[in-house]
This record gives C-alpha cells, sequence and structure tokens, in this order.
C-alpha cells in the first residue's frame, strides 16, 4: 500500500510540474524601472547573492516572482539535480532545504537565509525601490 501511495504521488508531482512552470511564466509580473545608475548598483549588490532553489518547488517559484518584480538579477543555483549545488547547500548552509538565499559580502562573510517569507522581506528592505 505504501508503494501505491508513493507511486500516486509521484505522478501527481509530475503532472503538475509542466502546469507550474506554466503557471509561474504566465504570472511573472514586471520588474520594476530604475534610471541606469540605480540599476548598475543594485546589479552590483546582486552579484553577491545565490538563491539555491528546486525548479517546482512553490515557495521557491514564490522567491523569484519577488526576484523579478525587484529586478534583481540574482544567480539560481539547481540544489535539487545539481549535486554540487546541493552538497554546497548541505555543506556550507547546513541543509538541503529550500529555497535558501545565500548572501556574501566583501569581507567573504557568508550568511545563509531560509524560509521564502524570510527571503523576500531581506530583498524589500535591501532593494525596494523608494
Amino acid at each position: 500500500m505504501k508503494m501505491v501511495v508513493k507511486l500516486f504521488f509521484r505522478f501527481i508531482r509530475i503532472l503538475l510540474h509542466p502546469v507550474m512552470l506554466i503557471w509561474e511564466f504566465v504570472t511573472t509580473p514586471k520588474g520594476v524601472v530604475r534610471d541606469a545608475a540605480a540599476q548598475l548598483q543594485v546589479d552590483q549588490q546582486a552579484r553577491h547573492l545565490a538563491l539555491y532553489q528546486f525548479k517546482t518547488c512553490p515557495f521557491c517559484i514564490k522567491v523569484r516572482r519577488e526576484i523579478r518584480r525587484l529586478s534583481l538579477p540574482i544567480e539560481l543555483r539547481d540544489a535539487q539535480k545539481n549535486l554540487q549545488n546541493r552538497a554546497e547547500l548541505l555543506r556550507d548552509g547546513g541543509q538541503v532545504k529550500v529555497p535558501c538565499l545565500k548572501i556574501s559580502d566583501e569581507q567573504g562573510r557568508v550568511q545563509w537565509l531560509y524560509e521564502s517569507a524570510e527571503i523576500i522581506k531581506y530583498l524589500h528592505q535591501r532593494f525596494a525601490v523608494k
């Protein structure tokens, strides 16, 4: 019985995978528009950020939508299929849990921020257009 339930949920995930990606594409908001100097500054700050994510994780989709809304060029790292990214997330972040935002600074210090709501809050505090 356990195997049947596992297979059922796997089948559901396989069916929902393309639907979720299409839904993300269709509902993606337009990004904010900044003047060139302000966007350049944002781009430079965002190069120190990386989002570890799974492609169809609903919480990851939520964070990616906010990244697009804020026009942030944050590197996306697949922690589901890319074993190197997954290993780095576990080794340095402490757990394989997504979404996770890796925040590096000029001095080489790194902070790992988990939970979609916390990541979005951080992005808004740092990059929201005022």
